[in-house]
């Protein structure tokens, strides 16, 4: 967590370190990533926060929407109406620009670009605005925190289901916008997992850039050619999911779990669309990424670095981790379940919470 460090008197700092190394060996409460105590130690009030969107057409960033009045007011932030830039970077650094006239003290974006956000980063440390980055990590620029899990392991998970499912053949990538490193993330994991683990795979990608239009104009193209594709991986059910049904179903290729002919499917998101279609036998897993814990921990890092609290790597209090990212830049890596028929119902999944 970028910020200064709460300054205590001596007899308080021997408390906290005599209560970390309890818990945390030789590092010090702040170290362990705790999102208790060291922040419920600083006080005030804090101001008001701008929270912006990337785009609102996913069923997970209407959620995440959702989330962020609740959560704000439960981590007693007081957030502005979120604000949507329509899947575009350069209106994004608008709305960055326009919230910080507004006069926010803190802001929290969900990044569409990890190069061009630097434009809005540089503006709001010009103004000394902390800023928490949720699901996308900058290449470059001053964030308090990045919330966001392990988009490595997307890919990774996603690969490994695969490759038990199916013994060889040819398996479909549905890729995000490369320009993101969560799209660089996803993609690269999964192909390297694949190389690594399943030669007997062969993947077929298509760069989609987060939009189902062309996720299904290329995947119609592609199965025309390849018609004997045994797997997809979808990088975003949220925007995936209904153009790829819908393509299996018009070729007479969607077949339920068990059918011959059955292609494998794994998403990413973890929406209730997903999970029905993990009911119905339509897809058979996915990533729950988690929506609500983002708003949550996007809300408490904001207050945090509000009061000038600091964070290092190292365990949370609510099962993550917080890593350094090669940049320089502190990452909460929020967990993210494979979900599967086995689980789909689990009521502590958000995609279950969700009406």
């Amino acid at each position: 967590m970028a910020g200064r460090n709460v300054r205590n008197t001596r007899i308080a700092s021997r408390a906290v370190r005599a209560a970390a190394a309890a818990a945390c060996a030789t590092l010090v409460l702040a170290a362990c990533g705790s999102t208790k105590d060291s922040v419920s130690s600083g006080g005030g009030g804090t101001g008001k926060v701008g929270v912006i969107l990337p785009l609102l057409t996913s069923p997970f960033w209407q959620s995440y929407n959702d989330y962020v009045p609740k959560m704000a007011k439960s981590e007693g932030v007081d957030a502005l109406k979120t604000v949507n830039s329509n899947s575009d970077p350069s209106q994004q650094i608008t709305d960055i620009n326009n919230q910080l006239n507004q006069g926010v003290k803190g802001l929290v974006v969900a990044p569409l670009d990890s190069a061009a956000i630097a434009a809005g980063l540089d503006q709001a440390e010009r103004k000394g605005v902390p800023v928490v980055a949720v699901d996308v990590a900058p290449e470059k620029g001053k964030v308090a925190m990045v919330v966001r899990a392990n988009n490595v392991a997307y890919g990774e998970k996603a690969c490994e289901y695969l490759g038990k499912q199916i013994p060889s053949g040819k398996v479909v990538q549905i890729m995000g916008d490369l320009a993101s490193v969560n799209g660089r993330d996803r993609s690269e994991a999964f192909r390297t997992c694949v190389q690594k683990n399943y030669p007997k795979l062969k993947v077929l990608e298509i760069p989609a850039k987060w939009e189902s239009d062309t996720a299904a104009s290329k995947l119609d193209t592609l199965l025309n050619a390849n018609p004997d594709i045994k797997g997809i991986y979808m990088q975003a059910g949220g925007v995936y999911l209904a153009p790829t049904l819908q393509t299996l179903k018009s070729k007479g290729m969607l077949k339920k779990t068990g059918e011959a002919g059955h292609i494998t499917i794994v998403s990413n998101d973890g929406i209730p669309q997903e999970f029905d279609a993990i009911r119905k036998g339509e897809i058979d897993a996915t990533v729950s990424q988690p929506a609500d814990a983002y708003a949550k921990y996007g809300m408490y890092y904001i207050k945090a670095a509000m009061q000038g609290k600091t964070f290092k790597t190292g365990p949370t209090d609510h099962d993550s981790e917080i890593v350094k990212l090669p940049s320089g830049i502190l990452e909460d890596q929020l967990p993210a379940p494979l979900v599967t028929k086995d689980n789909v119902d689990d009521p502590k999944l958000w995609g279950n919470t969700v009406k």
